[in-house]
C-alpha cells in the first residue's frame, strides 16, 4: 500500500460534493437538503485542508475552521426557521414552502 496523497483527498471531496449538489436538486425534504448542504461544505473543507497540507502552509486550516463555524450556525438557523414551518404548516416538504412569499 502506498502513501495517502493529495489526489486521494481530491476523489473524496468530489464524491462528497456530487453526492451533496444531488441532494439538493433531486430532494424535497429539507432537512435532507440542509444534510446535502453539510455535505458541500464538508468537501469544501476537506480540499482546503488537502491543498494546506500539500503546501505546508496554515491559511486553508484556518479557512476550514471558520466554515466549521458557519456551517454550524446555518444548522442552527435552519433548523430553528425548518421548526417554525413545520409549526405552521405540519409538513416538512421543500414544495409547500410558500409561507414567505408577498
Amino acid at each position: 500500500m502506498g502513501e495517502i496523497s493529495t489526489i486521494h483527498y481530491l476523489v473524496v471531496a468530489a464524491a462528497l460534493f456530487a453526492i451533496g449538489t444531488i441532494g439538493v436538486l433531486t430532494r424535497r425534504n429539507v432537512v435532507i437538503i440542509l444534510m446535502s448542504i453539510e455535505l458541500i461544505l464538508n468537501a469544501v473543507n476537506l480540499n482546503l485542508v488537502a491543498f494546506s497540507r500539500m503546501h505546508g502552509q496554515l491559511p486553508g486550516q484556518v479557512f476550514s475552521i471558520f466554515i466549521i463555524t458557519d456551517a454550524a450556525a446555518e444548522a442552527a438557523v435552519g433548523l430553528g426557521i425548518l421548526i417554525a414551518f413545520f409549526r405552521n404548516k405540519e409538513t416538512i416538504n421543500a414544495d409547500e414552502v410558500d409561507l414567505l412569499k408577498w
